[in-house]
């Protein structure tokens, strides 16, 4: 089955900063800015040929992203693996003992289906799954 890293997200406190910060370190702007707010989450998009880095800014104090960075500081915040087929992916970790945060995908900000695999099961690493569209 292949799998390749999709993306880097990055968890930030202030998204507008973190993108001239990252737009110097990349050399070119975002791609894409979008809210999910099913997520409650900003996100700003970086193209870095073959691997997205993904901006993270929590969008109220008790967001997941912002809970994050109250807790650990900003800082890389989870990596994401496409996979084929996500149905099939939840449940191969499932049966090999791996705790997800999502049994059932939901919608991505790109409209791709994710679910995150929780990092107690990862040795403290969040990783998203993520079916393209």
């Amino acid at each position: 089955m292949n799998r390749r890293v999709a993306h880097i997200g990055i968890a930030v406190r202030n998204l507008d900063q973190a993108i001239g910060v990252f737009s110097a370190l990349l050399g070119r702007p975002p791609e894409d800015a979008v809210t999910v707010g099913d997520q409650n989450v900003r996100i700003a998009l970086f193209d870095t040929d073959g691997c997205r880095v993904e901006l993270l800014e929590g969008g109220s104090p008790d967001s997941a992203v912002s809970r994050f960075v109250d807790s650990r500081g900003p800082g890389i915040h989870h990596f994401c693996l496409t996979v084929p087929d996500i149905e099939r992916e939840i449940e191969r970790l499932e049966t090999a003992g791996f705790r997800m945060i999502d049994h059932t995908p939901r919608t991505g900000a790109d409209g791709g289906r994710i679910a995150f695999v929780h990092p107690d099961s990862t040795g403290g690493v969040l990783l998203e799954l993520h079916q393209e569209k």
